[in-house]
């Protein structure tokens, strides 16, 4: 019964989250802040507002007083600023607005250099952002660094990048996954998966303390299993897609197995 209780809670809490496509949470390069870029379908020719949020990672409430600037680059050329540096004083960006001229990728560029009226030294975050073909779909966040990118949602469970679990997902990746070649084709695809959807959930886990706590509890099974991984070596590509399709069988039987088990043991009660 518990089981499936949760199931279904999760299952509730996540449609809204899904739903969320035009909005990117990322770490500036040193995790003192997040980020939050939000906005509509973007039109060619027409002002995008470009909704921004400076958020404390350890409040998980928006930080008041950012020096900021911005610029915006397609391919290896800035096409537009960076601005003077400015300040807010609430902590968000209401009113920045850019006109996408044509179709392609673009880099939005933050720069933060001063928090509570407090110089720091400057810190970027990058977003990126398909415009044309699936407009209203941000592409995969530029990397945090120069493997992949940022654990969104452990991030935003954990309170920051530097969390212990948060760190074992990046140097998983990092030191055991991507030194295959069957390990990098996995997490390209996965990465394109992976960030149609985690900027809402970790949305999400900001804003409710309750979800924040389930999203938690559902990635200590995987947290777990993955731990597998530090502790065997792995030398081929054979070794690496025969450890990774296990996980992934093992994963598939906690998160589905275990609720239809539950579902069942229920119908079986209730029948008797």
């Amino acid at each position: 019964m518990k089981f499936l209780f949760a199931f279904l809670l999760i299952s509730l809490i996540l449609t809204p989250a899904f739903a969320q496509t035009n909005s990117q949470i990322l770490p500036t390069e040193n995790g003192t802040l997040d980020v939050k870029l939000s906005y509509d379908d973007i039109t060619l020719g027409e002002l995008t507002t470009l909704r921004t949020d400076f958020i404390n990672p350890q409040t998980q409430k928006i930080q008041e007083h950012i020096d900021w600037r911005f610029s915006v680059s397609k391919g290896d050329e800035t096409i537009w600023g960076p601005t003077q540096l400015s300040h807010t004083s609430e902590g968000s960006l209401k009113n920045l607005k850019y006109e996408f001229q044509e179709d392609g990728l673009y880099n939005l560029d933050f720069e933060v250099e001063g928090i509570l009226f407090q110089p720091i030294p400057k810190e970027k975050v990058s977003f990126v952002i398909q415009v044309g073909e699936a407009n209203a779909q941000p592409d995969t966040p530029q990397p945090v660094n120069g493997n992949g990118g940022g654990c969104l949602i452990a991030t935003a469970a954990y309170g920051s990048e530097l969390a212990p679990q948060v760190q074992k997902l990046r140097e998983l990746r990092d030191n055991t996954i991507l030194q295959t070649e069957s390990g990098k084709s996995f997490m390209t695809t996965f990465n394109e998966f992976y960030y149609s959807f985690s900027p809402g959930i970790a949305d999400l886990e900001r804003k409710s303390p309750i979800f924040k706590e389930g999203v938690k509890l559902a990635l200590t099974p995987m947290l777990t299993s993955l731990s597998i991984l530090n502790h065997v070596e792995i030398d081929s590509e054979s070794e690496m897609l025969g450890y990774g399709i296990s996980l992934i069988i093992l994963n598939i039987g906690m998160y589905a197995g275990i609720p239809v088990i539950g579902v069942l043991k229920l119908y079986q009660f209730r029948k008797n």
